[in-house]
């Protein structure tokens, strides 16, 4: 295929055993069996920045250690298209846009350009989200109707409060696949009636650079370096700027808990990816909202954030947040948990499958609610702890990398006895 591939570091499964046990690894070995040699690819918008490059940074390593000829391909688009799939993305999630013609042809003219460029045949294709969604019928059109191979697209967007027309746009184009992934079932639109529908909700890699265990020095040495004081309490948000994760709203809850509590500080991490140019705008706004409070701290991949500096400010948090006000599923909850650490949450999207109220963290709605359970858990170092055990136990059981690979790998066993070619 004429796109750009993405490279990624060699994994190997049996790193997991310590982790996840014999008993898990053994399944999934024997899952894979059948697959050895089968060509996969999966397509997505960037290599950088957001949970969905992460997810793959993982899982098509391990796929490929496992024997299954795994690729993962970046389509071509430049920033008009990425600005149309921005679009896309927050109408999907209940944002009201205006369409005009212009912007859905930017969209098909790329996911034209993109099918023009598939020149080989794969046994499972699997596209990310909306920007690749259109490739399959470009594709079928140009082979008489015929595509080799299973084709999967995985949604790991909202869609409950999706914008009708645009859901109505792209919902031609992703019904002719054979199966579609969802995180949840309530996220599953009523009329898609083609695809075989597969719930999965994402996962974090717990050997990933952002998830391995620190030392404490790393810690407080990487905490030095940006001037954050390891002596005073720390709420993180590690989020990109965007107006779903509501970083206006973090700022506002920090400022209710500060009144209380004066000496907290607020990290706001981001990565900066090159498919969200509202990205920007965004963080403009977060930092006017903030002024000239020096304790609150912006970090991004611009100012050498990297995953390992992540890793330590999560480690380094009392309490980590994350106020989304939609969210598909929102690995940085399980990034904290893993660590240990509390989430004080929003209630919305993929979140609830992760924290148990009260056991593992808080689910809030109003800025009240946010700042209450915050102080709460700085107020209560016990039960912040307690929880943080609780969250990271949980994460082993449901949402590690191991249980996605094995979630995959029973699809295609699933899929693999279907006929191929179309609905």
């Amino acid at each position: 295929m004429g796109v750009c591939s993405v490279s990624t570091v060699v994994k190997s499964i049996d790193d997991y055993r310590a982790i996840v046990g014999d008993e898990r690894v053994d399944e999934i070995y024997r899952l894979a069996e059948p697959f050895r040699g089968a060509r996969v690819l999966h397509i997505n918008g960037t290599a950088f920045g957001g949970g969905v490059a992460e997810l793959l940074a993982t899982l098509v390593p391990l796929m490929q250690n496992l024997g299954l000829n795994a690729e993962w391909q970046v389509m071509r688009g430049t920033d008009e298209f990425f600005t149309v799939t921005k679009a896309m993305h927050n109408s999907l999630q209940g944002a009201t846009i205006q369409w005009t013609p212009e912007k859905y042809d930017i969209w098909l003219q790329y996911n034209q350009m993109n099918a023009d460029l598939f020149d080989q045949d794969f046994d499972f294709v699997i596209v990310h989200d909306p920007q690749p969604a259109g490739i399959l019928q470009f594709l079928s059109q140009r082979n008489g109707g015929q595509c080799r191979g299973k084709w999967i697209w995985r949604c790991h967007l909202d869609l409950t409060e999706a914008q009708p027309e645009v859901w109505a746009f792209l919902h031609r184009y992703v019904e002719i696949y054979h199966a579609a992934i969802f995180t949840l079932e309530d996220f599953v639109p009523e009329d898609l009636n083609g695809p075989e529908i597969f719930i999965v909700p994402p996962a974090i890699d717990p050997l990933s650079p952002k998830n391995i265990d620190l030392l404490p020095g790393t810690v407080s040495e990487i905490l030095a370096r940006y001037r954050i004081d390891t002596q005073r309490p720390i709420l993180s948000q590690i989020s990109r700027f965007d107006q779903w994760k509501d970083p206006l709203g973090v700022i506002d809850g920090y400022r209710l808990v500060k009144k209380e509590m004066p000496e907290v500080q607020l990290i706001m991490v981001a990565s900066m990816a090159h498919d969200d140019p509202e990205g920007w705008a965004c963080f403009e706004r977060t930092l006017r909202r903030a002024g000239e409070d020096f304790d609150i701290h912006f970090l991004t991949n611009l100012n050498g954030v990297g995953n390992i500096e992540v890793n330590a400010f999560q480690r380094a948090s009392t309490v980590v947040v994350q106020k989304s006000l939609r969210e598909g599923f929102g690995l940085a909850v399980a990034e904290a948990l893993w660590k240990g650490k509390p989430v004080v949450a929003g209630g919305v999207g993929g979140i609830p499958l992760q924290i148990q109220y009260g056991r593992n963290g808080y689910l809030v709605i109003t800025l009240a609610e946010f700042a209450n359970r915050v102080l709460h858990l700085l107020h209560h170092p016990k039960t912040a702890e307690r929880m943080g055990k609780a969250g990271k136990e949980y994460i082993r059981q449901n949402f590690l990398i191991t249980r996605h690979l094995r979630d995959y790998l029973k699809i295609f066993n699933q899929l693999s006895d279907s006929a191929c070619g179309g609905k």
